[in-house]
C-alpha cells in the first residue's frame, strides 16, 4: 500500500522478530521502553514520516497520543483508548488495511465533493446573480431547487461509501 511498517514492542527480539518475518514487517524495535516508543515516534516524524501509532496497552499512550494518528485496539487499556484518535472496537491489526482503504476512498469521496460543488456554483452563482439578464432569468424558487439538488448529488456521491467493501 506504499506505506512504511515499523514495530515498535516491548517483547523479547526473538519473539519481535518472529512475529514481524510473519507479517512482512523488515523494521523492528525490540525490548523497548515506553519512553523510548515516544522517542521513536519523535525520530521518525523528524524524518518527514506522518506517523501512525497502533498500540493496546498504557505504555503505549504516550507515543500514541504524539504521533500524526492514533489508534488504539479496543481490547487495550482504558487510557490506550482515550489517547487514540481511532479505536479499533472488534478485532485487531488485521483491520488496519481495510481502515486505511476507507480512509483513502473517503478522502476521495471528499475531493469528488468540493470539485462537483465548485463546479456548479461557478455556473450557478453567475446566473442567479443576473449576470446574463435579459438573456437567462432565475426565479428564486428555480434557484432554491437548483440548490436544494447541488446539495443532494454531494450527500449521495457521499452516501456511495456505504456500498465500499474492503479489497483483500
Amino acid at each position: 500500500m506504499g506505506l512504511r511498517v515499523v514495530m515498535v514492542t516491548g517483547d523479547r527480539e526473538e519473539v519481535a522478530s518472529a512475529v514481524a518475518r510473519e507479517v512482512g514487517i523488515s523494521e523492528v524495535y525490540a525490548e523497548v521502553k515506553p519512553e523510548d516508543k515516544l522517542r521513536i515516534v519523535e525520530k521518525l516524524q523528524e524524518e518527514g514520516e506522518k506517523v501512525a501509532f497502533v498500540g493496546d496497552g498504557i505504555n503505549d499512550a504516550p507515543a500514541m497520543a504524539r504521533a500524526f494518528l492514533g489508534i488504539a485496539v479496543g481490547s487495550g487499556s482504558d487510557i490506550t483508548v482515550r489517547a487514540g484518535e481511532v479505536v479499533l472496537a472488534r478485532g485487531g491489526i488485521e483491520l488496519l488495511k481495510p481502515l486505511w482503504q476507507l480512509s483513502r476512498k473517503a478522502k476521495r469521496k471528499m475531493k469528488e465533493n468540493i470539485f462537483w460543488a465548485f463546479l456548479y456554483n461557478v455556473f450557478a452563482i453567475p446566473v442567479a446573480a443576473g449576470l446574463f439578464y435579459p438573456y437567462v432569468v432565475l426565479r428564486p424558487e428555480i434557484g432554491a431547487i437548483a440548490m436544494s439538488v447541488s446539495d443532494i448529488i454531494v450527500v449521495l456521491n457521499a452516501l456511495s461509501l456505504k456500498r465500499w467493501k474492503a479489497a483483500a
